[in-house]
Order: C-alpha cells, then sequence, then structure tokens
C-alpha cells in the first residue's frame, strides 16, 4: 500500500472518498445501531467544503482502500475527524496503517483526539492499541453513545 495524500479538488478523488465514506459509515452504523452518522447525512459537495486535510492509502492498482482526514487544532495537537476503509478492504490493517502513518509521519510528537461510536469495537480496538487512552463516553442525541480518545506525544 502507497499512503498519499489526497487532493478533493480532484472530482475521481472527491467521488471515491465519498462512496468509501459513506459505505463505512453504513456499516458503523449497522454496528453501533444508530443510523444519524452526521456523514451519512452529507452531500458530495458539503464533503469537500471541510476544513481537513486527506490521506488515503492505495493499492497497488493505485484504488483508494481508506483514507484519513484531520484538523489542526488551536493547541497545535490535532483532531481525526475520519478514518474509513472500503468495506472491500475491511480487516487487512488499512486502517491501522493509515493512522500509524499519520502518527509518525504526519503529525508526529503532536497530541490527536478521535471520537467514534461506543459500540463500535473494531475502532475502539485500533485507538487502544495504537496508544490513545479513553475519556469519557458522552452522548450527543439520544440513542447515540460516542467514545472519545486522545492519545499524547510517545
Amino acid at each position: 500500500m502507497l499512503i498519499r495524500l489526497l487532493d478533493l479538488d480532484d472530482d475521481a478523488v472527491a467521488q471515491a472518498v465519498y462512496r468509501i465514506g459513506r459505505a463505512a459509515y453504513a456499516v458503523e452504523a449497522e454496528i453501533i445501531g444508530f443510523d444519524g452518522i452526521p456523514a451519512l447525512r452529507e452531500s458530495l459537495t458539503q464533503m469537500r467544503a471541510q476544513e481537513l486535510s486527506w490521506v488515503g492509502a492505495l493499492s497497488e492498482g493505485g484504488e483508494i482502500a481508506g483514507f484519513l482526514a484531520w484538523a489542526e487544532e488551536a493547541d497545535g495537537g490535532v483532531c481525526v475527524a475520519r478514518l474509513c476503509v472500503d468495506p472491500g478492504w475491511f480487516r487487512r490493517g488499512v486502517a491501522s496503517l493509515l493512522l500509524s502513518h499519520a502518527l509518525g509521519e504526519l503529525f508526529p510528537g503532536r497530541p490527536a483526539k478521535v471520537t467514534t461510536g461506543a459500540a463500535n469495537a473494531p475502532a475502539v480496538g485500533l485507538y487502544e492499541r495504537l496508544g490513545f487512552v479513553r475519556g469519557e463516553d458522552f452522548s450527543p442525541t439520544p440513542g447515540l453513545r460516542i467514545a472519545s480518545f486522545t492519545r499524547t506525544t510517545c
């Protein structure tokens, strides 16, 4: 797998990211029993308008297998806003590769935070394996429990 920055101004890249995100969030919605995930309701235009930086994991054939998007925080840290893998690439280490690359190469030594559905065991396990510490769970809306994680410099 090759990791590279993604340019969402490129229509083909943006459409691939949008398709993968919707498919991945649909699976998460099933896992956590909540279909109101905001990314499932946004348009391609809304996704592109997010003030995020994007990196993708590309297969040998150049297909985007997954992506990670993050926002810079005022305190110098980063917030991982999205980590999505095409369901056809599940269980192949794509999410681990993306997150490890981001932590080690894109924002090394900087504090990072991330949230996920508290019932999303695969995501919770990934964040814990990569040194994130679980904070307080919270419920932004009835029927949805979110787990928050932070990772300080290593």
